[in-house]
């Protein structure tokens, strides 16, 4: 059965955030992508591109996808869809991951998923100052990218460690190719 990933997102995405990570699950991995908003009107990214969602979120059950994808976005530190924060909890309660970056990591913070994992986001200041009820800051760690296995948490600039991180969680048997995408990206930095 093919997998599905969801990219659930509030308006202003960050394009480079879920580009490589959408592209390889789709292209390289053969995976299905479903978008979704909390009224699946279309959003404006910030590079300005139109998205139309394929849904609502009220449309999307918690334990649908077998990955939920929230990009980065200026947008989560004004306000957080109640949806995305019991869709994020059910989710992650039911043993099905989850993965934020940027921005998006203080929905995480917010949904009291960070108090006893490793984690990371744009810096432990980001998520002290816009998720006022986090506490696992003895957990935090200061990489690009961090994974348990059911929470992906990364940086803004971590992208292509969080592609690889969800590739790992979708795709276990398939590590070589995993290894390929991830030294593909690396080739830029040789």
């Amino acid at each position: 059965m093919t997998k599905t990933v969801a990219v659930v997102m509030v308006d202003g995405p960050a394009d480079w955030e879920m580009g490589p990570v959408l592209a390889a699950v789709r292209e390289w991995f053969g995976m299905n992508v479903i978008t979704a908003t909390e009224d699946g009107q279309p959003i404006v990214s910030i590079g300005g591109v139109t998205i139309l969602p394929q849904r609502k979120l009220a449309d999307l059950a918690p334990t649908e996808a077998d990955l939920w994808i929230l990009p980065g976005s200026d947008a989560w530190r004004e306000r957080i869809p109640p949806a995305i924060l019991e869709g994020i909890k059910t989710r992650v309660a039911a043993g099905k991951p989850v993965a934020a970056i940027c921005g998006a990591t203080v929905a995480l913070a917010t949904a009291g998923l960070l108090e006893d994992r490793p984690h990371t986001s744009n810096s432990l200041q980001f998520l002290k100052d816009n998720a006022p009820n986090y506490g696992g800051g003895g957990h935090y760690v200061d990489r690009p990218c961090v994974s348990d296995g059911l929470v992906v948490s990364a940086s803004g600039m971590g992208p292509i460690g969080f592609a690889v991180e969800c590739l790992r969680i979708l795709a276990p048997e398939r590590q070589a190719m995993i290894e390929e995408v991830r030294a593909s990206f690396a080739r830029e930095f040789a």
